[in-house]
């Protein structure tokens, strides 16, 4: 009994500091609905910062005072950030928000290396809680004891502030209705800093208290931000409650999971949120969020099909790039394949995101089924390289199938949360059920059959089957079914009054989106030659959000563009320097601050405003000669 009270405890600790990431992010996004994805490297930040200082100063003032002048200096650099990058684009897509903390997280994951070192840094303890007390012959640090206690404090400091003051009353206000906080004439430009400054200040101290506890390292911002996100989606967004309660919680599961449920342990805070979001779609302790007061159409261009001259430009680039074997090495081949495999990925997920409206966290899930559907068939079944192809990707409409039918019941980031959690899932499936899918080894020869071995060859069949997606999905959005879909997206309610059953419109383009995704990863299987569980892991999903972001959301065909040019700068970076997270996030935050649009987005807006500057300017004569005739 005593060792499970002691590791109850041991939850309770964790409890403490993933409650502060977690509150801060929750007040973050309940006011400014930006999906910070930079939070955790502000968390490591904190931590690395507080390292410095809890080094260089000594004594007890020395270490308590530089934990919190770590967190109020990452705070400043927090509101720098807020104030330089994030307001410029506070009226862009909220999606490519993501996209510019992303960036700000790859760039931090280089600066800290370049500032600290690659090497673990292991901090001091704490001083007058270096001691442990012994609990029925069980030790139980004295400082998880003081983390303990922290918890609720903090807690009872943010209730007061939110329920006792006028700024907390304008936080709340804006975390349910925002627009209409505006109305009454709040200026929402220093309440959003002043709300992140507070979010990125909790963020930090709760990575700065850790030091403590584990080695600071360049890996705990990811390690960390999934957790969070996590925990605030099981509270529901904007409650301080909710995320302490989600907290305890996961942090118990994780210290109980692996006594009670080890083959289950790695993915069980993510069945707890699918269950919690399909019984309660906005958390334990989350109200429904407001609908948006916009109308459908003024932000996107009306989009229309391509005109002849455009699609004979198009063909003209794809004969081009067939081209490149007659004049490229295989390393070139080879680096085209994976470009034309992950702009079949991207635009299936562009097409969930762009004519869905739907926002996938886990979109690499169905990618990496398609991938294991061909290694079994084809290493299993011993199945043709045709036949692998055709019926690989079924596995990843299978599985789009199944979770797309719970997750289309939920809107926004919880729809996007019920995502993540099902593509853990299948992740900890591959990745512990060793006798089928090799586990950690993955499962190796998965090689192409002698037509498609040469590298010309597989590059002529990964463009051809790229092209042929494109199109399809292209053929898809202006059919009946592309209208409905878009319906669906703009208004609901006015959709279901014309006889639309959005959910199964939805449902249907999520399989889609999931089926197309299956073949990109069906044709990176035979590309590799093997596959693993990273092929479905958080990391490969992130990606190819960035690629849509970057292409242009709100376009047609943004992601083909988005994907060529982040795997290809991706991939010529990695060779070129080690600090390639470095320049290419902040080439994510550039286009961010000049391309608000996407790249995409941006040229098509300005071939929009010189095809109506044309025609104004030839207005005025069509009219002299008019009344000329006249």
């Amino acid at each position: 009994m005593a060792f499970y009270v002691v590791q109850f405890l041991t939850g309770l600790a964790s409890a403490a500091s993933l409650f502060l990431v977690a509150s801060g992010l929750s007040i973050i996004f309940g006011v400014t609905r930006i999906v910070n994805f930079a939070h955790g490297a502000f968390y490591m930040l904190g931590a690395y910062v507080a390292f410095t200082l809890t080094e260089r100063f000594s004594g007890a003032f020395g270490f308590w005072g530089g934990i919190v002048i770590a967190a109020l200096v990452v705070a400043v650099i927090g509101v720098l950030v807020e104030m330089v990058l994030l307001r410029r684009i506070y009226h862009s897509p909220e999606l490519f928000q993501l996209l510019a903390t992303f960036g700000l997280t790859l760039m931090v994951e280089d600066l800290v290396v370049l500032i600290w070192g690659p090497d673990d840094l292991v901090g001091r303890r704490a001083p007058g809680f270096k001691g442990a007390i012994d609990f029925f012959g069980q030790n139980i640090p004295s400082y998880d004891l003081f983390l303990i206690a922290l918890g609720p404090v903090v807690l009872g400091v943010l209730w007061l502030l939110f329920q006792r003051t006028r700024w907390g009353v304008l936080v709340r206000a804006a975390t349910q209705d925002r627009d209409m906080v505006a109305a009454l004439g709040v200026n929402q430009k220093w309440l959003f800093t002043s709300v992140f400054a507070l979010g990125v200040f909790l963020a930090a101290l709760g990575g700065a208290l850790q030091i403590p506890r584990d080695a600071v390292n360049h890996a705990m911002d990811l390690r960390v931000i999934v957790e969070v996100f996590v925990v605030v989606v099981i509270g529901g967004l904007g409650s301080i409650i909710g995320a302490f309660v989600a907290a305890v919680l996961v942090s118990e599961l994780n210290a109980f999971g692996i006594l009670i449920f080890p083959k289950i342990s790695i993915i069980l805070v993510f069945l707890v949120m699918a269950v919690v979001l399909i019984v309660r779609p906005w958390g334990l302790f989350g109200k429904p969020e407001a609908p948006a007061r916009r109308t459908p159409g003024l932000t996107v261009n009306p989009w229309r099909p391509l005109t002849t001259n455009e699609r004979l430009a198009a063909i003209a680039v794809l004969v081009v790039a067939a081209a490149l074997p007659f004049v490229a090495g295989n390393y070139v081949l080879t680096v085209g394949s994976e470009i034309a495999i992950f702009v079949i990925f991207a635009v299936s997920l562009h097409f969930l995101m762009s004519v869905g409206g739907l926002a996938s966290f886990g979109h690499a899930a169905y990618f990496g089924l398609g991938a294991y559907g061909v290694a079994l068939l084809s290493k299993m079944a011993g199945l043709p390289m045709i036949a692998c192809l055709l019926l690989g990707p079924l596995l990843g409409l299978l599985g789009a199938a199944v979770f797309g039918f719970f997750a289309v019941q939920l809107s926004g980031v919880y729809f996007a949360m019920l995502t993540l959690a099902f593509a853990q899932i299948v992740w900890s499936i591959a990745f512990q059920w060793v006798s089928v899918t090799g586990g950690d080894n993955g499962i190796l020869g998965v090689w192409p059959e002698k037509w498609a071995a040469s590298p010309s060859h597989f590059y002529w069949l990964s463009l051809g089957i790229a092209a042929l997606a494109v199109v399809i999905l292209r053929i898809i959005v202006f059919s009946p079914f592309g209208f409905a879909l878009r319906a669906t997206r703009d208004s609901p309610l006015r959709g279901e009054a014309i006889g639309i059953n959005g959910k199964r419109i939805q449902w249907t383009a999520f399989v889609i989106a999931g089926t197309v995704a299956g073949l990109a990863g069906a044709l990176f299987a035979y590309l590799k030659g093997s596959v693993f569980p990273d092929n479905m892991g958080i990391s490969l999903s992130v990606d190819a959000l960035v690629m849509v972001l970057l292409g242009g959301v709100e376009t047609v065909s943004g992601a083909v563009v988005g994907a060529i040019v982040y795997k290809a700068l991706n991939i010529w970076l990695v060779s070129q320097t080690d600090l390639s997270k470095l320049v290419l996030g902040g080439f994510v935050v550039l286009i961010v601050v000049a391309f608000p649009k996407g790249i995409v987005g941006t040229l098509e807006a300005f071939m929009h405003r010189r095809r109506k500057s044309s025609s104004s300017a030839s207005s005025p004569l069509l009219t002299s000669r008019i009344e000329s005739a006249e």
